[in-house]
């Protein structure tokens, strides 16, 4: 059972300044809560109890909101708000349970992760980018409940115009769900893709990953990347790729965000009415 997680949080969210010049793009809210929280709740619907955060300068906030706020908790007491108290400990971890480590030089994916390696023992290890929000089942809960050892990854198909922005798979066997991973690319143009099927960003990794990256190998980018890792895995253990039940919204950009705001707005029964009769009223 995958019992750790790490949650890279280091990066600038430069595609979203000025809003993220003070505020960590992983502390963007989606209705009614920020991107971390609901890549942590991901993780934790899949057992996960030990939460890893790669994180960077001017990240505190993460770690302020995963923490007690006493002030906002005796208020919230004194003014019998108790189900905005619930909200509020809910978010609270067991002590020991929450780590942070420093991604002093912003080098790529690969980077980030490899920081984090005395943090994990000899084990297998979940990998979950907060910019890549899914709608519906916890994907890392479905690999999960799939892996067998050896590498895995979340894949969906994209259009052959959009190779260029994802991992891409040269796949083997095929069976619909899981899928055999043979080779794998970072970003390639569409004329030099593989496949159409592109990595997601959930990952299930060996300890054998971590080795590699410790070779500091630049790829794409000028950056160490976490796929050229895992490609070099590729024949030594078994490496998968899963297609996930749920909707996947690239909330690193601003149109994904803005999707999943509507989309996770709809999916909530007290708002989406209202919003749709607005939605209708306004645009029709």
């Amino acid at each position: 059972m995958i019992k750790k997680a790490i949650f890279p949080v280091g990066g600038l969210g430069t595609r979203f300044l000025p809003a993220t010049k003070a505020l960590p793009k992983e502390m963007l809210p989606v209705v009614d809560k920020p991107l971390i929280q609901y890549a942590v709740e991901e993780a934790a619907e899949a057992g996960i109890d030990e939460f890893i955060f790669v994180t960077g300068r001017n990240k505190s906030a993460i770690e302020d909101h995963f923490d007690h706020s006493y002030e906002l908790e005796k208020t919230l007491i004194a003014k019998g708000k108790t189900e905005a108290l619930t909200v509020v400990h809910d978010m609270i971890h067991k002590p020991g349970s929450v780590s942070y480590v420093r991604q002093q030089d912003p080098a790529g994916l690969g980077h980030a992760v490899w920081c984090a390696r005395n943090m994990v023992h000899n084990e297998p290890v979940a990998v979950l980018l907060a910019d890549d929000l899914i709608l519906g089942k916890s994907c890392i809960a479905e690999m999960a409940k799939h892996y067998h050892g050896g590498n895995m990854v979340a894949v969906m198909n994209v259009s052959m115009d959009q190779t260029h922005a994802y991992g891409i798979i040269t796949p083997g066997t095929d069976d619909g769900k899981l899928v055999e991973v043979m080779g794998l690319i970072e970003k390639p143009k569409p004329e030099d893709a593989p496949s159409n099927i592109a990595i997601v960003g959930r990952y299930i990794i060996e300890p054998a990953v971590f080795q590699t990256l410790s070779k500091s190998e630049r790829g794409a980018g000028g950056e160490i990347q976490l796929t050229d890792a895992l490609a070099q895995q590729i024949g030594k253990s078994a490496f998968f790729g899963l297609r996930f039940s749920g909707e996947r919204f690239d909330c690193g950009s601003k149109m994904g965000f803005l999707q999943a705001n509507v989309a996770f707005a709809m999916a909530n029964e007290m708002l989406a009415p209202n919003l749709k009769k607005w939605i209708k009223d306004r645009y029709s």
